[in-house]
C-alpha cells in the first residue's frame, strides 16, 4: 500500500490529479498498459516504412507470367536493392505484393502456416490458387475492418485443373480476377499498355515481352523502382522464380534528353 501511495504521489508529495491534465493522461495511459500486460500502448501502422512498388502479371496460353522489381524504399531513399516480393505458395501458386515489406513478411508467415496445415492433414488435398486468393482477401478485409490494415496489394497467380488463375486484392479487401493485373503506379502506367497489347492465347514469350515492356515503362516513370527485375511464371509444370536481372532501356528519347524542348 505504501509503495502504491508513493507511485500515486508526485515528488513534491501531491497527488497525480494536482499536476495537470498532461500528467493525468500519462497516469491513465500507464494504468491501461499495465492492465493489458504490456509496457507500451497498442499501436497501429499509420504509414508504410520500407516499401516496394508495382507488380505486373498477365495470363498466357498455359500459364501466368508476373514481374516485380527488387527495390525496398525507405521513404524516398532507395535503401535495399535485393528485396524479394514474389514467393511460392504450395505447389501451384505464386503470390506477389507491393506496399509495406514488414506486412509482406507477416503475410509470408500466413502462407507458410497454410502450407504446414496441408502437410499435417496429409489427405493429398492442398489449397488451390483460387483458395489462396480467397483466404488472403478475407484476411486483408478482416484487418481493414479492425482499423489495422496490412498495407499491401497482392497478386495471386496459379495453375490448377488445367486452367490458369490470376487475381488481385488490395489492403481494404477489394478483389477481382482478370486476364492481366497491375498494382501501385502500374495501375496508371502499365495498365494502359496491357489493355492495348494483351491478347487471348498469347505465347509465353509474348507474355514475357509484354511484362518486360510494362516494367521498362515503370522504370522510366516511377522513382521508386530500379532496373533489377524478378520474373516468375506458373504453369502445369509448377512455379518458377527467375533470378533478378536488368532489362534493356533506351534513354535517347527527345523528352529524356531535353525535357524543356518542343
Amino acid at each position: 500500500r505504501d509503495a502504491g501511495q508513493k507511485r500515486a504521489r508526485g515528488l513534491d508529495g501531491t497527488l497525480g490529479g494536482d499536476k495537470g491534465d498532461g500528467d493525468m493522461a500519462s497516469v491513465t495511459s500507464t494504468v491501461a498498459c499495465t492492465a493489458a500486460g504490456t509496457d507500451e500502448p497498442n499501436t497501429r501502422t499509420l504509414q508504410p516504412i520500407v516499401t516496394g512498388t508495382s507488380v505486373v502479371a498477365v495470363k498466357y496460353n498455359g500459364g501466368v507470367m508476373m514481374a516485380a522489381d527488387t527495390l525496398g524504399s525507405y521513404g524516398g531513399l532507395a535503401r535495399f536493392t535485393e528485396v524479394e516480393r514474389i514467393c511460392k505458395a504450395g505447389e501451384e501458386t505464386l503470390v506477389a505484393c507491393d506496399g509495406d515489406y514488414s506486412d509482406w513478411q507477416h503475410i509470408g508467415k500466413i502462407i507458410k502456416e497454410l502450407e504446414v496445415e496441408d502437410r499435417c492433414v496429409a489427405d493429398n488435398i492442398t489449397h488451390t490458387p483460387h483458395q489462396y486468393w480467397s483466404c488472403l482477401t478475407r484476411i486483408l478485409y478482416h484487418r481493414r475492418s479492425k482499423m489495422n490494415p496490412l498495407w499491401n496489394s497482392l497478386v495471386i497467380a496459379g495453375y490448377s485443373d488445367d486452367a490458369a488463375f490470376l487475381g488481385t486484392t488490395d489492403k481494404i479487401g477489394t478483389s477481382y480476377e482478370a486476364d492481366y493485373v497491375a498494382t501501385g503506379l502500374g495501375l496508371h502506367m502499365a495498365l494502359p499498355v496491357l489493355r492495348r497489347k494483351w491478347k487471348e492465347g498469347m505465347s509465353e514469350e509474348e507474355a514475357r515481352a509484354l511484362v518486360e515492356d510494362c516494367m521498362r515503362v515503370l522504370f522510366y516513370r516511377d522513382c521508386r523502382t530500379i532496373n533489377r527485375i524478378m520474373f516468375a511464371k506458373v504453369d502445369k509444370h509448377g512455379q518458377k522464380i527467375f533470378e533478378p536481372s536488368p532489362i534493356p532501356t533506351n534513354w535517347s528519347f527527345r523528352s529524356f534528353v531535353d525535357p524543356s524542348g518542343p
